[in-house]
This record gives structure tokens, C-alpha cells and sequence, in this order.
């Protein structure tokens, strides 16, 4: 059968055939749209809200803790190993390690957005350090220890990624923006 050129024939342009069980649309009536078209046409999310006077999220909380136990932390094993360069330290890194914990832990507290990304920064590390110990984890507990870490670092990083949404909020609302 030799090829006429009418639509709908192969090889040529034209309408395409119906799936079954579809009705023609009306004459004149706007087309349908995919559910593609229609995702990006739906309002995006609204804009977080700004945290409230004196709010502070458990998440901010949680992290403001962190960053100041682990600064202690740092400063009581320092203080109390002995021969510390020995064991790869040294009582100045030491003590700019833990004012570096301490400085985060301030900011967090107060709601600064510095503080926040870079607490989130220093997760992001951890968390990729405790993947890859995890790899040559020789015993059951420091497997789970490595785990554990992972996925409480993990959430904490996925909380503070909203409070930090609403901190830049409430800076661009302060700012005179949106």
C-alpha cells in the first residue's frame, strides 16, 4: 500500500490516533495538561517564616549543645593527656579547635545564620568521616558507633537545614527584602 501523505498515515505529520477510551475534546475548549506541565505551574512553597522573638528550635538547641560539650570536650582531653603531641595533638590546636566550638556555639544561640552553615559544614564532614570509618570498622561496636553517628548527625543536619531557612528569613525581612 503505497504511502498518500494523509495525517495520521505513517511517516507523516497529522494528528495522533487516540488512546481507547478517550473522547475528542471539544472544538474551541484548552487542551489538557500533563501532570508535568501542572507541577510546574503550582505555586512553589510559601516562604518559611521568619523564627519568632526568642525562638529557638530544638534542633538549634541540640546543636548549640553539641558544639559547646564537644568544645569542652576538646579542652578536658587536651588538659588531661599526657605527652599529648605524642598522640598527633598539641595544646594550641587544642585550644583553637575548642574557641572554634565555643565562637559556633555563641552564634547558634544567638540565631546567627554563620553560625548555623558552618555547624552544618563541620556535619557535613563528620558525616562523611564516620562513612568512610565505617568501611574499615574491624569490630561490631565500632560498626554501630559509626552508624550511629551517621544517622544522628544526619538528622541534625536535615533539622537545621529549616532553621536555618527561617533565620535567612527573618535577616532579609530585617534587611527591608521580601
Amino acid at each position: 500500500m503505497p504511502d498518500d501523505g494523509a495525517p495520521g498515515t505513517p511517516g507523516t505529520p497529522g494528528p495522533r490516533p487516540r488512546p481507547p477510551g478517550r473522547a475528542a475534546p471539544e472544538r474551541g475548549a484548552a487542551p489538557e495538561r500533563g501532570a508535568a506541565t501542572q507541577r510546574r505551574e503550582r505555586p512553589s512553597r510559601p516562604a518559611p517564616e521568619p523564627l519568632g522573638e526568642g525562638e529557638r528550635p530544638a534542633a538549634l538547641l541540640a546543636a548549640t549543645a553539641v558544639s559547646a560539650a564537644v568544645a569542652v570536650g576538646v579542652i578536658v582531653s587536651a588538659a588531661t593527656v599526657k605527652d599529648l603531641s605524642r598522640h598527633g595533638g598539641s595544646l594550641p590546636g587544642a585550644v583553637f579547635i575548642a574557641a572554634v566550638l565555643a565562637l559556633l556555639a555563641g552564634g547558634l544561640y544567638q540565631r546567627r545564620y554563620w553560625a548555623v552553615l558552618g555547624f552544618e559544614a563541620l556535619l557535613a564532614f563528620q558525616i562523611l568521616v564516620t562513612s568512610l570509618a565505617l568501611v574499615v570498622a574491624s569490630t561490631v561496636i565500632a560498626a554501630v558507633g559509626c552508624l550511629l553517628s551517621v544517622a544522628l548527625g544526619g538528622w541534625l543536619f536535615w533539622k537545621l537545614l529549616r532553621v536555618m531557612s527561617r533565620i535567612g528569613a527573618g535577616e532579609r525581612m530585617r534587611a527591608g527584602g521580601r
